[in-house]
C-alpha cells in the first residue's frame, strides 16, 4: 500500500524521562513509578482528576497522548476522523491484579476496578473528543509491522484522517510508552521502520533501576 503519511509529532515515556520530538520537555528523580507519573501530570499543569482513578498504565498512557497532542490542532478535524490504536503486552487480568498495588502508592477515589487495557484508550478520547477508529490490542511484545499496517488501511480507506498510534507498557518489571500522532503532513514518513525505530531507541527501565 503506497505510503501517503506521516509521523508529525511522536512522544516518549521511559527512565524517568519524558521525550516530545526527541526533545527532552521533563525529567523526574523519582524512584518510584507511580510517584513519577503523578510528578509528570503535576508538570502538565492539568486539573483532570479522574487521573486519580486511572491504574499506573493507564496513567502512563494518558500522559503520554497529552504530551504528544499538546501542539496537535484537532479543530481541523471532524471528531469521527481521529482514532487511537494502541498496543502492548499486559493482559487484563495482569492490569486487574496490580490495581490494588497502584491505589496503595497512589490514593485513588475509584469506586470500581478501573484497569482494563481500554480504559487508556477511553480517557484520551473522553478528554479529547475523539470518536473515530479506536482499539488496543494484546502482543507477546512490540509488533510495528501490525501498527504500521493496520493504522495505514484506517487512513488510506478514509476512515480515518489523523491517528495516535503505539505502545504503552506497564508491568511488575517496568514502564514505556511511546505514542505517534500520524497524519497527511510531517517530517518523517509512517512505515514500518520508523515506528520500530522510535521503538527501539529507548530501553525498558526496570523498577529496580537497571535498564533491558
Amino acid at each position: 500500500m503506497k505510503n501517503h503519511y506521516y509521523i508529525s509529532a511522536h512522544c516518549s515515556i521511559s527512565g524517568n524521562t519524558v521525550r516530545y520530538n526527541n526533545e527532552v520537555v521533563f525529567e523526574g528523580t523519582e524512584s518510584d513509578i507511580p510517584g513519577f507519573l503523578l510528578s509528570v501530570y503535576q508538570h502538565l499543569g492539568i486539573k483532570y482528576p479522574k487521573f486519580y482513578k486511572m491504574d499506573n498504565l493507564a496513567k502512563l498512557g494518558w500522559l503520554a497522548a497529552e504530551i504528544l497532542l499538546k501542539d496537535f490542532d484537532k479543530e481541523k478535524y471532524q471528531p469521527t476522523d481521529i482514532g487511537v490504536v494502541l498496543t502492548n503486552a499486559s493482559s487484563s487480568l495482569d492490569a486487574d491484579k496490580r490495581y490494588f498495588e497502584s491505589v496503595q502508592d497512589i490514593a485513588s477515589p475509584a469506586l470500581f476496578v478501573y484497569t482494563l487495557p481500554n480504559i487508556v484508550i477511553g480517557e484520551i478520547c473522553i478528554r479529547h473528543h475523539f470518536k473515530g477508529e479506536n482499539a488496543f490490542y494484546i502482543f507477546d511484545r512490540f509488533n510495528a509491522n501490525f501498527i504500521s499496517r493496520y493504522v495505514s488501511v484506517l487512513l488510506e480507506t478514509g476512515q480515518l484522517k489523523a491517528c495516535i498510534c503505539g505502545w504503552a507498557e506497564m508491568t511488575t518489571t517496568g514502564y514505556k510508552a511511546v505514542l505517534f500522532l500520524i497524519e497527511k503532513a510531517g517530517a518523517i514518513p509512517f512505515s514500518i521502520e520508523t515506528v520500530k525505530m522510535g521503538y527501539d531507541s529507548l530501553p525498558l527501565v526496570l523498577t529496580n533501576g537497571k535498564k533491558g
